[in-house]
């Protein structure tokens, strides 16, 4: 029994050693490993941004005085906008049509008279809502400027500014709202199922294509040891992917890791394990590489980076949506690996979706045993 184990593990060894020989001879292997996770995170963290800055506005004051001159100073000394003067609101209408500023802020001629009245002076904005989502936020924007030159005019006369509601916000996990903050940890998913599930569905395709599965057919080796040398080798593979995601996340982007390492990297482990359980699961169906390229692409990268609320909020989308993204791998990492980066060690978030990973990587991994038999049919 001990040297039929020896056998296995020597067999398995060697079956790693071919398979790290035929990654260092295809560049292909090496790009989508370590040069298309720098390629990503710089797109995405320095060319991607959620945040609206510097955005283009209008102002057109109907009757320029020192209070529509204070108001302009507040919008212009915020970073958010990238403030002009119109001369009338026809031509201010005109750059927005033509794309050339994203809203327009008119004050009427009555602006500094209505000021000194109970009721106060309205202020007309006019947004471009092509993109709801700027949209939304320039609005936000020019409310805060709002309240916040009305605050500044009350204490300057010595008087207290009556609110309503006075609204004191505290932002949690991401206090400094940078997009980058939440972008760069999902990518650890999506880099993570490029090298794991693409990558690997490409690899027995290829020994399929070339001949070399028929010669690994008439050897000793079993389709279990195969399975475990590929596995092994490309675990290794995707777990280094993984450093230095995770290394450039933090020293270049300077995104805080506030949760533990080495939980981050058991549940990477996790989800490489299904990851690779998937592209293995293709690379036994398709026999092909480009078809197990493109089964790749749909069945994994885009619904990891479409599903898993790496970009999209799930909440957000319609029931019918969110019931389907409980079938995509990549949602259950990427709640845990923004959890991780940006709140800490939140158990009530790891553990039941670390619990779904093992489920996942499971089933992908027992699929792929039983569809892997030692016959060329």
């Amino acid at each position: 029994m001990s040297a039929e184990r020896g056998g296995a593990a020597m067999r398995v060894s060697g079956l790693v050693r071919k398979e790290f020989l035929q990654i260092m001879r295809d560049p292909s292997s090496i790009a989508i490993a370590f040069l298309m996770p720098i390629f990503l995170l710089m797109l995405f963290g320095f060319g991607v941004s959620l945040d609206a800055d510097h955005v283009p506005i209008a102002v057109v004051a109907e009757a320029p005085s020192q209070d529509s001159a204070d108001f302009l100073a507040t919008l212009q000394g915020s970073h958010y906008f990238a403030t002009r003067i119109a001369d009338s609101m026809p031509m201010a209408e005109q750059a927005l049509r033509a794309g050339e500023i994203r809203a327009v802020v008119r004050l009427r001629a009555d602006f500094s008279r209505r000021m000194r009245q109970t009721e106060g002076a309205p202020i007309q904005l006019v947004v471009d809502g092509v993109d709801a989502n700027t949209a939304r936020l320039v609005e936000g924007y020019v409310k805060g400027a709002w309240g916040s030159w009305l605050g500044s005019l009350a204490a300057a006369r010595g008087e207290e500014l009556e609110m309503p509601v006075d609204l004191r916000p505290r932002i949690w996990f991401n206090s400094e709202l940078r997009s980058r903050n939440y972008l760069v940890p999902g990518l650890v998913a999506i880099i993570m199922t490029l090298i794991g599930a693409l990558l690997t569905a490409l690899v027995m395709a290829r020994e399929w294509e070339r001949g070399t599965m028929e010669g690994l057919m008439v050897t000793p080796v079993s389709m279990t040891e195969v399975l475990v040398g590929k596995l092994a080798a490309y675990f290794i593979l995707g777990t280094g992917g993984m450093l230095l995601t995770v290394g450039l996340a933090v020293w270049v982007f300077e995104v805080p890791l506030r949760g533990s390492f080495w939980v981050l990297w058991l549940c990477s482990s996790l989800f490489l394990l299904a990851a690779l359980g998937m592209g293995l699961t293709i690379s036994t169906l398709a026999r092909n590489q480009f078809v197990a390229g493109q089964i790749a692409i749909i069945a994994t990268f885009l619904p990891a980076f479409l599903l898993s609320g790496f970009i999209f909020d799930i909440g957000s989308m319609p029931p019918v949506v969110q019931a389907i993204t409980h079938l995509i791998v990549a949602r259950y990492f990427v709640s845990i690996v923004q959890t991780l980066f940006l709140a800490g060690n939140v158990w009530s978030v790891i553990v039941p979706n670390a619990l779904a990973l093992i489920v996942m990587a499971a089933i992908f991994l027992t699929v792929t045993w039983r569809n892997s038999r030692k016959r060329l049919d």
